[in-house]
């Protein structure tokens, strides 16, 4: 199924692509839908960013400008780090347009159970859940909050898949927002020693007072990101190009992984004693 949407993400980054191509790469994902339309709306309401232009569907973000992209940075505290026998307890977000920012978004959720060892790092208890709202409640606010916009985080892989399979939990569909991690991105952009967020915080005088609370830490990682904008090379124009810059290294690093894993894997198969 990956493999599939990766393809239907690589055919939309490259060119508009027709409705009928289209509806039949989608179905191809699933294997359920046949109706474009009915595909259409359903990647757009778990937020990839399309846009129907007559007989053509196109990817907003291949022509969408970086200064005039809304980026959703988010942070979340969870009570463990696997989310199928996890989950979230906290959430902060806040929209920057242009470097500025233009939204926001902030809320603790119900919990039952938090570990001592989370308790001691992030300051939330138990007690401070008991009237907190539930985490699908939370969750639909956060969706609409969400759109389309770019998902931004620092280490996006966690928040961003942490959060799909909770929404997918709640019945209101995985993300399919297009995303950003300021990790990557700072690594291409800002010279530092380290690149979590607690040394960049310090590094580049931001001086957010308060760690690891989600709101205070979204707040951070917007920070650095601004930073890692005002870096960037002058020939990256739109989101996507953005999006690119950040991974290509990552992505070589993880082709040239895989190179040595095949080539490993054939000394073993060739090699006997091994």
């Amino acid at each position: 199924m990956q493999k599939r949407y990766d393809k239907l993400i690589q055919k939309l980054k490259k060119s508009p692509i027709l409705v009928e191509e289209f509806s039949t790469l989608a179905t191809d994902v699933f294997g359920l839908f046949t109706d474009s339309e009915e595909v259409y709306e359903y990647f757009k309401s778990c937020g990839l960013p399309l846009e129907r232009d007559g007989d053509f569907i196109h990817l907003k973000t291949t022509n969408t400008p970086i200064d005039k992209e809304v980026f959703c940075i988010v942070d979340i505290e969870t009570n463990g780090s696997k989310p199928s026998r996890s989950q979230i307890i906290e959430i902060g977000a806040l929209k920057i347009k242009n470097l500025e920012i233009i939204d926001r978004f902030e809320s603790l959720i119900y919990c039952e159970d938090i570990p001592e060892y989370i308790s001691k790092i992030t300051n939330i208890y138990a007690i401070d859940l008991i009237e907190a709202p539930m985490m699908c409640d939370v969750l639909r606010d956060f969706r609409l909050f969400l759109g389309d916009s770019l998902f931004v985080a620092h280490n996006v892989g966690f928040d961003f898949g942490f959060i799909s399979y909770m929404m997918k939990r709640c019945n209101l569909g995985e993300l399919h927002n297009r995303r950003l991690c300021t990790i990557d991105l700072a690594r291409k952009t800002i010279t530092a020693q380290r690149y979590g967020l607690s040394h960049l915080n310090e590094a580049l005088a931001i001086n957010t007072e308060v760690s690891h609370r989600a709101y205070s830490d979204a707040l951070t990682a917007a920070k650095v990101l601004e930073e890692s904008l005002k870096n960037l090379p002058p020939e990256l124009i739109t989101v996507e190009e953005l999006i690119d810059f950040s991974l290509h290294n990552k992505k070589r690093k993880k082709k040239k992984e895989n190179t040595l894993t095949t080539d490993t894997d054939q000394i073993s198969t060739q090699n006997p004693l091994s």
